[in-house]
């Protein structure tokens, strides 16, 4: 049996309590979980001070020296302390302990050489350290420690229960002796060459134990490399075999449908970008394998029309498509979108969401199975067992990130040969997450906006200019506009939002009197009908003013809206702050995004209002996003677990990353079953790693 595979509690030291413990605070169940625990951060222990050239700068410092003398200081009420005097050849500080004295006072052993360790403070002209650590100079000299000290993570009850740094270092250090610091090699001999990588030994011997910066720089670019690389592995792996394996509905032909609609029905051209991404789904799926494409792409970036066209294909072709959107509002505009843009075709298109009547649903289902039904467009009501196609050949996602991993598969299995998959977002998702989280699928990006667009004008105001803000919305609806106001919601404080929203109303109410300006709004708590009875007096033009919360960021489609405040503008993350913005800036007039904030900013909250008021590149904005919130957080609660690295870091290693999906690729298509005597030890390590149930599991 492999050593490493050892219970955790069997190492030395450890035993069946601290065991528990490792287990539950840290996760580690056996050797191999503790050698992949690694220090957060280094404390350099390569220098050794002397007391003359000490400073108050309360950095941690160690020093030679011995004690001389020692006693305990009496406090009042019934305190002490226990003071020791420290010496060295140039001069002399304190050392102070104020629990454990007794246990101190009988264990340390006067005029004999120690090495301290620990902050430094200065009282008068004495300096003093309190609760040093402490190793006899001899036993400092034997051990196995480096002078680059490593801190590991922890949690309060480890620290609690006396399980701190020290005691994890001491764990490490049997780990290794145990084990002989054997550890097998995972990556090719040519890759070690190529990239100069120090193996594996030396790897993870200097990274619980560096001997200088260099080698630890060494250490963690060796490894870093290592898992990302691993990562990349199986997600390429993944996408071959689904090419290999699952054999795609065959679109062989483009009909009348799609050519009338592209000749006489496009309602404007085509950008660059929309043809290019249509010339990719198009080899897709003509290529006998079963597309899973991720088509992103800016909001008002016109992903509709693509979906729309791919449909028309899976028409022309025999097949049927659905378009499955997260919320009704959504549903229902994609449904009049693509309604209108095909009206002069014969196709026929329904909706189906929760509030579609019974005899409507009964109709629905009848027309989906006999085939008559073309295209449905629904919320997850299309995923019930009622819902049977006659052939589903292609399944349009949208706001993938909204819906879980097993809602999807229920759409795989409602044909016999799994439908071709379109997964749109308007979330930019940075670079490097697209590779990591959606390494098995391809990506397909329009990047550019449809032509007679005006960028959105952003602007950054405190709640103190607020009478010139109004003034501003005064005239934009003189000029016959509308305007959005929206404040956040807080799911955690409902009562907080609807007091927040009402008094907002409120004082909006006043500021814009009936009769010369009328107002809607919308929020959580009202019943849907009523929620889509503003939304449409809005959108007709009946109302001047739309207040709600965040219901509204995702898809309403109010071209005459030209204004978006967002209030408490520090409460919404970047990527929710660039989607409401989305929100105006749909019509031909110019529109406005004002961000109002108190003046007490935090640090994070200056640069995601500078980041909206530079650019409305979606891409840049998540790129700030992701260094702002790291990886866990953008992928939502569904997915943060996801990406559970144990040294690499997503924002910091993008380079690294890249590398390792170029080499990656390279190796599999040079030898995608990994069979060449050289690849022995990485196919060993990849199989040994397919079968933990880490981050391929929950991905797409």
């Amino acid at each position: 049996m492999n050593l490493l595979e050892t219970p955790i509690e069997y190492l030395k030291g450890v035993g069946p309590q601290r065991g528990d413990l490792l287990r539950k605070e840290l996760g580690i169940h056996k050797y191999a979980d503790l050698l992949n625990l690694f220090p957060n951060r280094y404390i350099d222990r390569t220098r050794y001070y002397k007391i003359n050239e000490l400073q108050n700068s309360n950095s941690e410092v160690q020093i030679v020296g011995k004690i001389i003398n020692i006693k305990t200081v009496e406090q009042g009420k019934g305190r002490s302390r226990l003071v020791a005097t420290f010496v060295d050849d140039t001069g002399q500080m304190e050392l102070v302990w104020f629990q454990g004295q007794k246990w101190i006072r009988e264990s340390i052993k006067i005029n004999i050489p120690y090495v301290i360790f620990g902050k430094v403070t200065q009282f008068g002209a004495t300096y003093n350290m309190a609760h040093p650590e402490m190793e006899l100079l001899e036993e400092h000299k034997a051990s196995l420690r480096s002078a680059m000290q490593p801190v590991y993570p922890s949690t309060e009850k480890l620290g609690n229960k006396g399980i701190s740094n020290k005691v994890i270092n001491k764990m490490m250090q049997q780990l290794f002796v145990e084990t002989q610091a054997l550890f097998s090699e995972t990556l090719p001999n040519y890759l070690l060459d190529e990239l100069k990588l120090i193996p594996k030994n030396a790897a993870l011997f200097n990274i619980h134990f560096p001997k200088s910066q260099d080698l630890l720089a060494k250490a963690q670019f060796r490894l870093k490399f290592e898992e990302l690389f691993f990562i990349q592995l199986q997600l390429i792996t993944k996408n071959l075999i689904r090419k290999h394996k699952i054999k795609g509905l065959p679109f062989e032909r483009v009909g009348e449908n799609f050519t009338d609609f592209y000749n006489n029905h496009l309602p404007f051209d085509l950008t660059n970008a929309q043809k290019r991404v249509l010339k990719e789904i198009r080899n897709d799926l003509g290529s006998n394998a079963q597309m899973n494409r991720l088509l992103q792409g800016d909001v008002g970036s016109g992903k509709t029309i693509v979906a729309l066209m791919c449909m028309l294909l899976a028409k022309d072709n025999g097949f049927q498509s659905c378009l499955m959107a997260p919320t009704e509002i959504l549903a229902n505009q994609h449904f009049n979108g693509i309604t209108e843009l095909a009206k002069e075709l014969n196709i026929s298109i329904k909706i189906l969401t929760g509030s579609t009547k019974t005899a409507d649903r009964k109709i629905i289902h009848e027309a989906l199975e006999n085939g008559s039904l073309d295209i449905l467009i629904g919320t997850h009501a299309l995923l019930e067992d009622k819902v049977q196609f006659h052939n589903l050949g292609l399944a349009i996602i949208d706001e993938q990130h909204r819906f879980g991993v097993e809602q999807r598969s229920k759409l795989w299995k409602k044909n016999d040969i799994p439908p071709h998959v379109l997964v749109m977002t308007a979330t930019p998702i940075p670079r490097t997450l697209a590779m990591s989280l959606y390494g098995d699928l391809d990506i397909s990006v329009i990047d550019e906006l449809p032509p007679g667009r005006k960028p959105i004008q952003t602007v950054h105001r405190y709640d103190s200019n607020r009478l010139k803000v109004w003034k501003f919305l005064k005239d934009e609806i003189a000029k016959g506009r509308q305007v959005y106001i929206v404040y956040p919601l807080i799911q955690e404080s409902e009562k907080m939002d609807y007091k927040d929203l009402m008094d907002g109303y409120e004082s909006i109410s006043r500021d814009f009197p009936l009769p010369q300006y009328s107002i809607s709004i919308v929020h959580g708590k009202m019943k849907p009908a009523d929620k889509d009875e503003e939304m449409r007096r809005f959108s007709e033009g009946k109302t001047n003013i739309m207040v709600a919360t965040t219901v509204i960021e995702v898809g309403v489609n109010v071209p005459n809206a030209s204004v978006m405040v967002i209030e408490s503008a520090e409460r919404f993350g970047l990527s929710q702050l660039h989607q409401l913005r989305g929100r105006v800036g749909r019509g031909a007039e110019q529109s406005y995004c004002i961000l109002m904030t108190s003046h007490k900013l935090s640090n994070d909250s200056k640069i995601r209002m500078e980041t909206m008021v530079r650019t409305n590149d979606g891409f840049e904005i998540s790129e700030v996003d992701l260094k702002l919130r790291g990886p866990g957080d953008i992928m939502g609660k569904q997915q943060s677990g996801v990406l559970n690295l144990q040294i690499a870091d997503l924002v910091k290693d993008k380079d690294i990353l890249q590398l390792a999906r170029h080499h990656a690729i390279k190796l599999l298509k040079d030898d995608a079953p990994m069979e060449k005597p050289e690849h022995a030890k990485l196919r060993e390590a990849f199989i040994e790693l397919s079968k933990k149930k880490t981050i391929w599991n929950y991905i797409s």
